[in-house]
């Protein structure tokens, strides 16, 4: 038995005071005798062996405080264990631990028969083969062979095996699975790239049928709104009774700061389904106030999806009597005077032929939705703070107008 494992055995047992220093060596009972500096096959982190006598004292001393074993080690003239090396070594020889990464056992050498060098020639080695020019019988475990003049040497037969092994597998090898097909793993990577091409293709095409429809309105003369971007400019015919006019519709927002939505910001949460402050938007902007804003969503009206575009106002003022038949949707500040001079009689006739929204903080007070609760408006409340929720915000404003305007046009 090794020193470390014979010290590991004794710990265990709880038999550490049967274990008495004689001289220069450290004996295990009636049972082992070890030289004290024999170095053990546990690894210092700082590289070097532990000899016997280190692992002795500190599992004699391990109770104390590390500084005060360090002390008393150096005192007595015995080397320390170092104290990243305190707890692996104490969990092994306890017992707690049946092995560790410090551990290097050696495999001891007999001194009366060293072992030979390894061949550096030998291709293969069979048990029947001839061996170094004399016969070895079939199955004979004799480890001799005769060379020279009559004269006896020790073959190596293990170190011949090992010298003459070929790996059966490399890394390579490793990751083949017998049996297994991932034919089907590449057929639907290369289906889900299909998929993507298409549908990349489809809207370059969308794009280009609402490009085209905007450039025929153009030579027909309807003219367009805001910017250059296209949309559904189709003339509809201009209804009475609820339904809407012709041209583009208009979404109308106040102008006043203290609510959420204004002409400043609207483009990104109704595009882009991001809310970005009014004060924000301002610094942001170059150039003057803008008096009318285009804004988009794709949906689908027929074979071809077109963009459809609304103009988006904040100057109802500035509205002639046909503007009105274009309106659809308001966001709406919550206040009466917001409505003044509308050509309606009340808010109940406004909201049965326009779309009403009001936007609200998710944790304002109630007091700011009194009197929107009294009509027929859809509050949408986002969250001050969590931006990744208001595209959802936004796609129910799509859903509730898109719904209302299709309810118009079929009234």
């Amino acid at each position: 038995m090794d020193p470390l494992s014979a010290l590991r055995d004794f710990t265990i047992r709880g038999e550490l005071d049967k274990i008495s220093r004689f001289n220069d060596e450290f004996r295990f009972g009636s049972d082992f005798s070890f030289p004290c500096s024999t170095p053990t096959a546990f690894r210092s982190k700082q590289g070097n062996l532990y000899t016997l006598e280190t692992l002795v004292y500190y599992i004699k001393n391990h109770q104390a405080k590390h500084t005060e074993y360090l002390q008393n080690a150096r005192t007595q003239g015995f080397p320390a264990v170092t104290f990243i090396d305190r707890k692996p070594l104490l969990d092994y020889l306890t017992g707690k631990v049946s092995t560790s990464d410090s551990i290097e056992f050696l495999v001891p050498q007999n001194p009366r028969f060293p072992d030979p060098p390894i061949p550096s020639s030998v291709d293969e080695y069979r048990p029947d083969d001839v061996v170094l020019g004399d016969a070895v019988e079939h199955g004979a475990v004799d480890e001799r062979a005769r060379v020279g003049d009559g004269e006896l040497e020790k073959v190596d037969f293990m170190a011949m095996i090992r010298a003459s092994e070929r790996p059966l597998k490399d890394r390579e090898a490793l990751l083949e699975c017998k049996g297994r097909n991932f034919h089907a793993v590449l057929t639907a990577s290369v289906r889900r790239e299909e998929e993507r091409q298409r549908a990349e293709s489809q809207q370059r095409k969308d794009g280009l049928v609402a490009k085209n429809r905007l450039m025929s309105a153009d030579e027909r003369g309807i003219g367009g709104y805001g910017d250059d971007s296209g949309y559904d400019p189709a003339p509809k015919p201009k209804m009475k009774g609820g339904k809407i006019g012709e041209g583009v519709p208009i979404i109308l927002v106040p102008s006043a700061f203290q609510t959420l939505i204004t002409i400043y910001n609207v483009k990104e949460f109704l595009e882009d389904g991001v809310f970005i402050p009014t004060d924000v938007k301002v610094k942001q902007m170059k150039g003057p106030k803008p008096d009318c804003v285009t804004v988009q969503k794709k949906f689908s009206r027929d074979r071809d999806r077109v963009v459809t575009a609304y103009e988006v106002r904040d100057k109802p003022s500035a509205l002639k009597a046909e503007d009105w038949d274009r309106v659809v949707a308001v966001f709406v500040l919550g206040k009466e005077w917001q409505f003044k001079d509308w050509p309606f009689k009340d808010h109940v006739e406004i909201f049965n032929k326009i779309k009403g929204f009001f936007m609200r903080f998710e944790d304002d007070s109630i007091e700011s939705a009194k009197n929107v609760k009294q009509w027929n408006v859809k509050i949408i409340s986002i969250s001050k703070n969590k931006r990744h929720q208001d595209r959802a915000a936004a796609l129910e404003v799509w859903d509730r107008l898109e719904e209302f305007v299709r309810s118009r046009s079929h009234s």
